[in-house]
C-alpha cells in the first residue's frame, strides 16, 4: 500500500511523526490543524498576521509573505511536506522549492490548474471534459465576437487570484467590457450556464494514487460566497450523482492532484458542467468534520504524506453546513448581546448543532465560523442550521425556535 517514510524523511524530532508545513494562516489552516493533533502530527503554518485564524492556535507559527521565496524555503526547512490553504502561491517558487528538494503536494504542475483559469479550461478541453463554452479574450471585439456565439450576458473572469465571487463580472453589453479589459488585460470569457444549481464534487488523491471520493453536495451560493452546503445533494440522481465523482477522479487523476481536489460543477439539464477547481479543503466540504468518518482536512493531511486514506461514509443521512457571514452583529453600533453571550444562547436553543468559530475579526459578509447539523429530514435539519448560523450573525433567533416564555 504506502510507503514507509524513508530515513531521509523529515519528522519532528520530538514525536517522531511528520510536520506538515501549510501555506497560509486562514480557517483552513485552522481547521487541519485540528485535524493534525489527533493524528500526532505537527503543523507549521505560514501566516502574514498574528490575528490571523490559524495564527491564534497553532504552536509552530511563521510570519511572512507567500510571494517571497526566502519565506516559502524558511517555511519548508525541516518540514515532511508543503502544502496550502489557498492557491496564491507563485507557480516559480514552488519550482524552486521541489528543485530544493523538498515535497510540495500538491505540486506546481497540478497547481496551477486551480490558479489559472485559463490552464484548466485548456486542459479540460484537451481531455474532453465537460465545461462551459469559453474564449481567451484580449479586445472589445473578442468579447463581441464570442458573445455572437453564446449570447449575453457573458461572463468575464480574471485569470489568476478570483474567488468568492471576486474577479467575476457579468456583462450585458460590449459598453461594459472596455475598463474590465484595460483594467486587467486578459480575461476568460464563458458562457452564462442556464444552470439547475450549483453542486461540489470532493476527492482526496494519494501519491500512491490512492483515492476516495464524498458524496456530492449542493452548495447554495449568495453574492458569490457559499452560504449553505447541502449534504447529500437533495434528489440528484444515482447515475448522475456517480458521473460527477468520476469526472473528479478523472481529473484528479489525470492533473496528478495530491491531496484534496473540489470540482466546483454547474447541474444543467443535459448534466454537469465544470466551473473551478479548489486543490485544497474547501468550503464545500466543511460538513465532513461531523458529517463523515473522515473529514476532508483529515484526509488532506493522510493524502499528502501518502498515508492509506479514511472512510468517506456519511454519520447521517442529512447533513447541512451554514456559514456565518458577518451580519447585524458585526456592525461598529452593535448594541445587543456580544459573541460570548451570542453562543450561550446558540447552544442552549440548538445543543446539537455544531459550532466552528474561526476566531476572525468581524465584519459584513465576512466568513466568521461555520454550524452543521445532522439528521434525517432536509428540510428540518436545514431549518436549524440556518437559523443558528442567522443568530449567530445577526442576533435574531426564528420563532420557530424560541424559547417559551411564562405567562
Amino acid at each position: 500500500m504506502s510507503t514507509t517514510p524513508s530515513p531521509h524523511t523529515p519528522l519532528h524530532p520530538t514525536t517522531g511523526m511528520p510536520v506538515v508545513a501549510m501555506v497560509g494562516g486562514g480557517q483552513l489552516s485552522r481547521m487541519t490543524h485540528q485535524a493534525a493533533v489527533a493524528l500526532g502530527q505537527s503543523l507549521r503554518v505560514l501566516a502574514a498576521d498574528p490575528a490571523e485564524s490559524a495564527a491564534l492556535v497553532a504552536a509552530d507559527v511563521q510570519f511572512g509573505d507567500h510571494n517571497e521565496l526566502a519565506d516559502l524555503r524558511r517555511l519548508a526547512e525541516g518540514a515532511t511536506v508543503v502544502t496550502f490553504d489557498h492557491e496564491h502561491v507563485p507557480t516559480e517558487h514552488l519550482r524552486a522549492l521541489e528543485a530544493d528538494g523538498h515535497r510540495v503536494a500538491p505540486g506546481p504542475a497540478a497547481l496551477v490548474h486551480a490558479q489559472d483559469k485559463l490552464v484548466l479550461r485548456r486542459a479540460l478541453a484537451e481531455a474532453g471534459e465537460p465545461q462551459p463554452a469559453w474564449a481567451e479574450v484580449t479586445t472589445v471585439h473578442d468579447v463581441t465576437a464570442f458573445a455572437d456565439g453564446v449570447g449575453w450576458p457573458v461572463v468575464l473572469k480574471t485569470p489568476r487570484g478570483g474567488y468568492d465571487g471576486k474577479g467575476v463580472f457579468v456583462v450585458s453589453g460590449p459598453d461594459q467590457v472596455a475598463d474590465l479589459l484595460e483594467q486587467h488585460g486578459t480575461l476568460l470569457a464563458e458562457e452564462r450556464v442556464a444552470m439547475v444549481r450549483e453542486l461540489s464534487a470532493q476527492v482526496a488523491r494519494s501519491p500512491f494514487g490512492q483515492v476516495a471520493v464524498w458524496p456530492v453536495v449542493e452548495t447554495i451560493q449568495r453574492d458569490g460566497v457559499c452560504n449553505e452546503v447541502l449534504a447529500p445533494a437533495p434528489g440528484l440522481s444515482e447515475e448522475l450523482a456517480t458521473a460527477a465523482q468520476e469526472l473528479a477522479v478523472r481529473i484528479a487523476d489525470r492533473l496528478g492532484v495530491v491531496g484534496m481536489l473540489a470540482v466546483e460543477l454547474f447541474e444543467t439539464a443535459e448534466g454537469v458542467l465544470v466551473n473551478e477547481l479548489a486543490m485544497r479543503p474547501h468550503n464545500s466540504g466543511h460538513w465532513t468534520i461531523e458529517g463523515a468518518r473522515t473529514s476532508q482536512f483529515e484526509q488532506h493531511l493522510r493524502a499528502v504524506l501518502d498515508y492509506p486514506l479514511g472512510s468517506t461514509a456519511m454519520t447521517a443521512p442529512v447533513v447541512v453546513m451554514a456559514n456565518v457571514l458577518g451580519g447585524a452583529t458585526a456592525d461598529a453600533g452593535w448594541d445587543g448581546p456580544g459573541l460570548d453571550e451570542r453562543v450561550h444562547h446558540l447552544m442552549a436553543h440548538w445543543p446539537d448543532v455544531k459550532l466552528h468559530w474561526y476566531g476572525k475579526g468581524q465584519r459584513r459578509g465576512r466568513k466568521l465560523g461555520h454550524v452543521t447539523a445532522l439528521g434525517e429530514d432536509l428540510a428540518e435539519v436545514r431549518a436549524r442550521a440556518v437559523a443558528a448560523a442567522r443568530y449567530l450573525a445577526d442576533g435574531v433567533v426564528d420563532p420557530a425556535f424560541a424559547f417559551e416564555t411564562e405567562h
